[in-house]
């Protein structure tokens, strides 16, 4: 008996979305049609691949729910023309592989058995790492300069000193930082930017 490879599809799209499932059907996959990433987190999903049509932020908020999940399932993303900047893009931020719609049943076969394997080699952390780096792409440059000195254990004076502003300004930088990266303090701060492979 062929085991089903359950593929859970996000796409705005009905029309993608009806042409994806009417493709598929025939294969060994499985499709689980979702309109948005919100209405796929309400799932809760905790087995499948997820096949993301690459638009706007759709994979930042699924590493999100996967981390406060503990649960990671591969993402394979696709688009209708394939930008290759939007390809790294997605590729740094967790997606294992990239598509161009329309596609074959079997080459999305395919990708979902690699998906699958590189997600069973792959252990937590790199789920970690591109939620965190999705963490820090959040922040200004010179937030990630602030980050960098916090890193490096300075004062918000020495900070100041290094980049050539006030401490008060620093402490606004630190304060906008801790926000935008959702740590409650510092030492999580720091872990993020260890965890995005930003500091050593």
């Amino acid at each position: 008996m062929t085991t089903r490879t359950s593929i859970l599809l996000v796409d705005g799209s009905s029309r993608r979305r009806a042409a994806i499932s009417h493709s598929l059907s025939g294969s060994t996959l499985h499709v689980e049609p979702f309109e948005d990433v919100a209405e796929l987190i309400a799932r809760k999903p905790d087995e499948g691949v997820l096949l993301v049509h690459d638009e706007g932020d759709a994979i930042g908020p699924l590493l999100e729910a996967m981390s406060q999940s503990g649960n990671w399932l591969p993402i394979i993303a696709y688009a209708e023309s394939v930008d290759p900047g939007r390809i790294v893009e997605a590729i740094l931020r967790g997606a294992v592989d990239y598509l161009t719609f329309p596609f074959e049943a079997v080459t999305v076969s395919e990708s979902a058995d690699r998906a699958v394997e590189r997600s069973n080699a792959m252990s937590g952390s790199r789920l970690r790492e591109a939620v965190a780096r999705s963490r820090i792409e959040r922040l200004t440059r010179r937030e990630r300069e602030v980050l960098a000195g916090v890193a490096d254990g300075l004062s918000n004076r020495k900070i100041g000193e290094r980049l050539d502003i006030s401490p008060r300004t620093v402490e606004i930088h630190r304060a906008n930082m801790l926000g935008k990266m959702g740590a409650n303090h510092t030492s999580e701060a720091i872990r993020i930017a260890i965890e995005a492979a930003l500091i050593n």
